[in-house]
């Protein structure tokens, strides 16, 4: 078989240490060197030394865990790395240990069969800040639905006159509820705005409730939690956008989408980056962000893992905004989504939506270089 890499490792990443197995010919006879480090940072400047010393210019790991993330951060620049998808190089007689997985890894970097696994890691930095405003997100509005059950239970009808009970009328009636447990009439006028003001009577007679000492407490400890959420996502919100102004302009072409908002948008870039020929096919675009229609096998696993790929993540916020009723119209896809070819009628317009977004970024946008990372935040 051919030598594609001469000089190449593999590594086997975990938590606490990685095995390292360096390939390289020597007077016509393959040797092989095997060490383990710690995944410690002096642990990776060690390996990085010990790869230097072999002449090792070609690496492939597993993209198994966040375990890999580091790693490949500390690397990127300095060796060729591949990034394997595990499922391609698993299920072979004879890999029981760390030792013998590190060297089959190598192996088959040296004779060119792993496949790399696309990893947009430059754009890391945005995607690591959507899983926690998405629960956020989620956490407030369970405390606003219970801080409407605490007040429907002692009578207080706020949410029956008010379309919102948490804008901003909605908000001064309830502070001032809350700090002394009633609301004078007169100080109405100074909370209601627009035309609740000629609802001032309704909203006077649906305050006149029964709060307990004890539901009092429990909805100061809530309007607390309430707005310590949304000052956190409000932070979150202001440095998502200071990260993206380099791509504003990507953001702004995939925006023109139906169905694609600011926060959507954003998530695209995260997952996939703006450097489209990594996924070589539309299709493969799609699998990325795992919009791609899932395949039920028999086994019960299969289908398992089927459900977990289409978990809510950062890509179930990409699912929301595809799939929005915005963009169900089918007549709407061809004006917007098509770049550089006949005109596409899909029965099923989200099906290849995310394919669709790498076809913008691929032909509408000049392609620039993946920012270096060296921090990972997800």
């Amino acid at each position: 078989m051919d030598v594609i890499y001469p000089r190449c490792a593999g590594l086997d990443v975990h938590a606490e240490t990685i095995v390292a197995c360096a390939l390289w010919e020597e007077d016509g006879h393959i040797q092989k060197d095997i060490q383990t480090f710690s995944t410690f940072s002096k642990g990776l400047g060690d390996l990085l030394e010990w790869l230097e010393e072999h002449g090792v210019t070609h690496v492939a790991m597993e993209s198994t865990g966040v375990y890999w993330k580091p790693v490949f951060a500390f690397l990127e620049g300095y060796v060729d790395l591949t990034l394997a998808n595990p499922q391609r190089i698993k299920n072979v007689p004879g890999r029981k240990t760390d030792v013998s997985d590190a060297e089959w890894i190598a192996k088959l970097l040296r004779h060119g069969l792993v496949e790399k696994v696309s990893s947009p890691s430059g754009y890391s930095r945005i995607a690591g800040f959507y899983p926690p405003p998405q629960k956020w997100v989620g956490q407030l509005t369970s405390e606003k639905n219970r801080i409407q059950k605490v007040l429907e239970s002692s009578n207080v009808k706020l949410g029956s006159v008010l379309s919102d009970l948490f804008g901003v009328s909605g908000k001064d009636i309830l502070a001032r509820l809350l700090e002394k447990g009633y609301v004078d009439k007169d100080e109405l006028d100074q909370c209601l705005r627009g035309r609740l003001k000629k609802k001032k009577q309704a909203v006077y007679d649906s305050l006149l409730g029964t709060l307990t000492e004890h539901e009092l407490r429990l909805l100061r400890l809530l309007w607390k939690h309430v707005e310590e959420l949304e000052q956190l996502i409000e932070e979150v919100d202001q440095h998502i956008d200071r990260l993206l102004e380099p791509y504003r302009e990507e953001v702004e072409l995939l925006m023109t989408m139906p169905g694609v908002k600011k926060q959507t948008a954003a998530v695209i870039i995260a997952e996939m980056g703006t450097d489209m020929s990594v996924f070589e096919t539309p299709e493969r675009a799609a699998s990325w962000t795992g919009l791609s229609p899932a395949t039920m096998k028999a086994p019960e696993s299969e289908r398992a893992r089927a459900r977990q790929r289409q978990s809510p993540s950062p890509i179930g916020v990409m699912r929301g905004g595809m799939v929005s009723s915005s963009i169900q119209d089918a007549s709407l896809v061809p004006k917007v989504l098509v770049v550089g070819g006949p005109v596409r009628e899909e029965k099923s317009p989200h099906r290849h939506c995310s394919a669709d977004v790498g076809d913008h970024l691929l032909h509408d946008l000049p392609q620039r270089a993946v920012p270096p990372t060296t921090t990972y935040l997800v």
